[in-house]
């Protein structure tokens, strides 16, 4: 597969020149500094791309645009949405210009990724990513005082979450809204206590069955124009695969993608496949996700969670925790396959390390957090391994 890495721009820490030291080519980024809904014009466009192909020795490319983010107000299906849809088609269409055609994107309402803790320690002084139920609970029951959120929660888990917030100092609890906000890499809007009840509010009638309603019309809205100029559009599951502060999550599993992929039915419509996403929910088969789906993934998200029986995970080595990752490779090489014999120029799936333990010198670094350049590229390092011995004992393309 095309080796890619996530890289957020000019101020990120981890340059270029480290990029291509883990063996990268392609570049996964997006102009972060465009507010949501304004179109992203040629000019700037053209100068990210020129910033990533600046070193002609580094040999990158822009590789997939991650994300071209969706409006709030499209989720919600809110007020006249004529120049939101109008300003994301040019968006397309200028990425496409510049030659960059694969988007991914999500649906996941007023926040993305979610964690609670953002340096869990490891033994010998790593740390991980990590979500705690009875934590989020705390947040959610007790801090954002939700109405109606206690009966989202098993009785053991509210009472560890009562305990967590008794005992809590303000700090703890600046900390925990901090740490569920930072999954918003990219975001234009950050949200405090009262921001988060004005959003939620928002959402008030806005269950699965709309929501699901909301995105069916974003995609018919947008996916025509995928088809003209040639984009490819891959939706990102939602993490944690499972409601959050009442709000719903349509993007969880099997199912949920089926919905997607038949409401435009055309491959202009498609999925990234996030291992570690869909991992975090107990009923999801990955590898089986991947091959009923594969002929729709466009990029892949490779990474693992280890999950506890009360909702809580945490992320794990890229080959370790729950999902088989070695049979989920092979799934992805042997559509690869498929499709250059089928003599489609662009078979290669992009795959990037998602994120990754915080190791050696990157500990305490300034980085996005799950985005350090030590633990993703020991990740790249495990996967490409599995690539080549996978490629090797079946005979599949690279």
């Amino acid at each position: 597969m095309e080796q890619t890495w996530r890289w957020f721009g000019p101020e990120d820490v981890v340059q270029l020149s480290h990029i291509r030291q883990t063996g990268a080519s392609g570049i996964v980024t997006a102009l972060h500094q465009i507010p949501y809904g304004v179109i992203w014009s040629v000019e700037e466009i053209e100068k990210r791309k020129a910033l990533i192909a600046a070193d002609p020795s580094l040999g990158l490319r822009w590789s997939v645009v991650e994300s071209l983010p969706i409006h709030e107000r499209i989720k919600i299906g809110e007020g006249d949405l004529t120049s939101l849809f109008d300003n994301y088609r040019q968006s397309m269409r200028n990425l496409a210009q510049c030659g960059v055609t694969t988007i991914c994107y999500n649906f996941m309402p007023v926040v993305d990724w979610t964690r609670t803790e953002l340096a869990h320690p490891l033994p010998g002084g790593a740390t991980a990513l990590r979500f705690n139920i009875h934590e989020f609970a705390a947040f959610d029951c007790f801090m954002l005082e939700r109405p109606g959120a206690e009966a989202d929660y098993a009785p053991d888990v509210l009472t560890r979450a009562r305990d967590w917030h008794i005992r809590s100092s303000e700090s703890d609890r600046r900390n925990l809204l901090s740490n569920i906000m930072a999954g918003l890499p990219g975001a234009y809007d950050r949200y405090d206590v009262p921001g988060l009840r004005v959003m939620l509010d928002r959402y008030r009638d806005i269950d699965a069955g709309a929501l699901r309603e909301n995105l069916a019309r974003f995609l018919r809205e947008v996916i025509p124009t995928a088809e003209e100029v040639g984009i490819r559009m891959c939706i990102h599951p939602d993490d944690p695969p499972r409601p959050l502060m009442g709000l719903p999550r349509i993007v969880s599993n099997a199912d949920d993608i089926a919905f997607i992929l038949d409401a435009v039915d055309a491959p202009a419509n498609g999925l990234t496949l996030c291992s570690g996403s869909l991992g975090a929910n107990p009923v999801n088969d990955v590898p089986a996700i991947a091959k009923r789906y594969a002929d729709r993934i466009w990029f892949a998200h490779l990474r693992n969670v280890a999950k506890d029986p009360d909702g809580s995970f945490m992320e794990a080595d890229h080959l370790g925790g729950d999902t088989d990752m070695v049979a989920l490779v092979t799934v992805l090489l042997e559509e690869q396959k498929r499709r250059k014999d089928a003599g489609d120029k662009h078979w290669r799936i992009p795959m990037r390390p998602d994120h990754g333990h915080e190791l050696l010198d990157d500990v305490g670094k300034p980085t996005h957090p799950g985005y350090p350049a030590i633990g993703r590229m020991r990740g790249l390092a495990e996967l490409r391994g599995v690539m080549q011995a996978v490629s090797a004992l079946r005979g599949l393309p690279l």
